[in-house]
Formats: C-alpha cells, sequence, structure tokens
C-alpha cells in the first residue's frame, strides 16, 4: 500500500508541476522544442524557469514559421516538441501518427501594426486600402497570413467596407514573409507603412517601435495554439514534462504576459489529431 501511495503521488506532482523526476534523468538531456516565430519571447521565458526546476533538462528552442518547422520536421530535423499557430502544420507532422496527443495550449488574436512615420495616414484598419499604401503581411501558407486573409473576407462583407475591400488591400502588398516576426521587423524599420501580426506581437520590446492599432472585433479571427510530444522522440518523459508545464498555471501566467489568451479547458481530454481530408496539405 506504501508503494502504491508513493507512486500515486509522485504521478501526481508530475501531472501538475511538469517536473521530470531526477531518478529518470540522471545524466543532463537536451529536449528541442520546434515553435512559432510569434512564441519566441514566451517560450524563452518559459523555458528558463522549466530548466531552473528541472536542472537535469535543458530546453533548445527553434522559432520559424509553423509551415516552416513543419516541413524541417518531416523532412527529419530532429524536433522532441512541436508548438505551432494552426492547426494545418501539426496535422501535416502527424498526418501517419493520428493516435498522437494534441493539447491546444493558448490563443491570440490579430492587431494592425503602423511605422512611426505613416501614423497621421493610418489610424484604423479601413486605410489599409487607401492607395499607396505599403504593406506586408505573412505568406498564405503561414498561419498568421491565413488568419488575415480569414479577417479581410469577414471585413469584405460588411457594406462599412464593401466587396472589393480585401482585394485593394492585397494590391497593396509590397511582401509576404515566411513568419510574423518578419512582418513586424519589416514595419518597425519603416520597410512597410504597416502590417497585420498577432496581439502577442505587440507585447514586450518586439513591438516597442510601431503603433498598434485593433482590429474591429466582429472580423478579428482567434488563432488556437497547438502542442504535441512528437512521435521518435528520444527524450519522451522529459518533453512531456515541458508540455504539461506550458498547460500548467505557471506556464500559462507566462504566455499571458506575453500577450496570448489562456487555453479555454486547460484540463481538457488529449484529442487526437485527423489525417486532413485528400492527404496533408
Amino acid at each position: 500500500m506504501t508503494r502504491k501511495l508513493r507512486s500515486w503521488l509522485l504521478a501526481g506532482c508530475l501531472a501538475v508541476t511538469g517536473a521530470v523526476p531526477a531518478a529518470a534523468a540522471r545524466d543532463p538531456v537536451t529536449i528541442r522544442v520546434s515553435a512559432a516565430a510569434s512564441l519566441a519571447d514566451a517560450f524563452q521565458r518559459l523555458g528558463r524557469d522549466f530548466e531552473a526546476a528541472n536542472w537535469q533538462v535543458r530546453v533548445q528552442c527553434n522559432f520559424a514559421g509553423s509551415q516552416e518547422l513543419a516541413q524541417q520536421i518531416r523532412q527529419g530535423a530532429p524536433a522532441d516538441v512541436f508548438a505551432a499557430a494552426d492547426d494545418r502544420p501539426m496535422r501535416a507532422v502527424l498526418a501517419n501518427q493520428p493516435s498522437v496527443g494534441v493539447r491546444i495550449f493558448a490563443h491570440n488574436r490579430l492587431a494592425l501594426v503602423v511605422a512611426p512615420a505613416a501614423r497621421q495616414r493610418i489610424r484604423s484598419l479601413s486605410d489599409l486600402a487607401k492607395p499607396g499604401t505599403r504593406l506586408v503581411l505573412a505568406d498564405k501558407a503561414v498561419p498568421a497570413g491565413a488568419y488575415v486573409r480569414q479577417m479581410l473576407d469577414k471585413a469584405a462583407k460588411s457594406p462599412a467596407y464593401g466587396s472589393t475591400f480585401a482585394a485593394h488591400v492585397l494590391a497593396n502588398v509590397v511582401s509576404f514573409e515566411t513568419n510574423v516576426r518578419l512582418v513586424l521587423t519589416k514595419v518597425a524599420l519603416g520597410e512597410a507603412d504597416a502590417g497585420i501580426v498577432y496581439v502577442s506581437d505587440t507585447v514586450g520590446p518586439a513591438g516597442r517601435n510601431v503603433t498598434a492599432l485593433p482590429v474591429p472585433g466582429a472580423f478579428n479571427v482567434t488563432a488556437a495554439y497547438q502542442i504535441a510530444v512528437l512521435p521518435g522522440s528520444p527524450h519522451p518523459q522529459e518533453a512531456q514534462a515541458f508540455v504539461t508545464y506550458v498547460l500548467s498555471p505557471a506556464g500559462q501566467a507566462h504566455l499571458q504576459r506575453a500577450g496570448f489568451l489562456p487555453a479555454v479547458v486547460i484540463r481538457s481530454p488529449i484529442r487526437p489529431v485527423s489525417p486532413p481530408p485528400g492527404g496533408t496539405r
């Protein structure tokens, strides 16, 4: 009975804190976390706190567009954990592994960012359709780019914006970027008048050199971030401990301070990812 009780208490501790039992990791190990570029600030801080609580584990993060990371993983790049800003890259990675559990760990919303020199000309979403506006967006293959197009389609259905709004906005795009942080950087450097990023991108140092404007709630889109331990991880226990920490109150607090919205139901049952119709996309 005592042995069973001790095992049960240890399992409970792991579920709550995301800690790795010392006996299971006598030698330091490194877990590789491939995470969406918009998670860079939050995951760097979160990773440091996780390492402080788990001295035998090191967290090595690789940040890029979710679609880029998915391609890297499918081509054999080492990764223990994948954190994506959309379900499409996750489904592409796990198309042949439908039993792998995936958790939604955060949400995000879109925001308009304006360069210092364009603050007088661009004061709302409608101004993006003005002729001569230099706009930069994430490519449509990037989750942020896909969300932007959903937003533009919603706005185009509103009489206040008109059916040609989306077309006029897209005609002003001077470059499509491979991740949302590149959009923010180009606007901050004045290489474009405006861009559309996530609300979290406007929080902290990265957003200090731009003016952030809200996207009307009726047209905004909620991004759902997903995370999973990848099949074949050489350190599945440590990787799962990291995921548990991301979902814990401490991990969620890091994300919310970085401008993310919380997971709606943190302790919802793990759901499997099904392959997309017709294969990966």
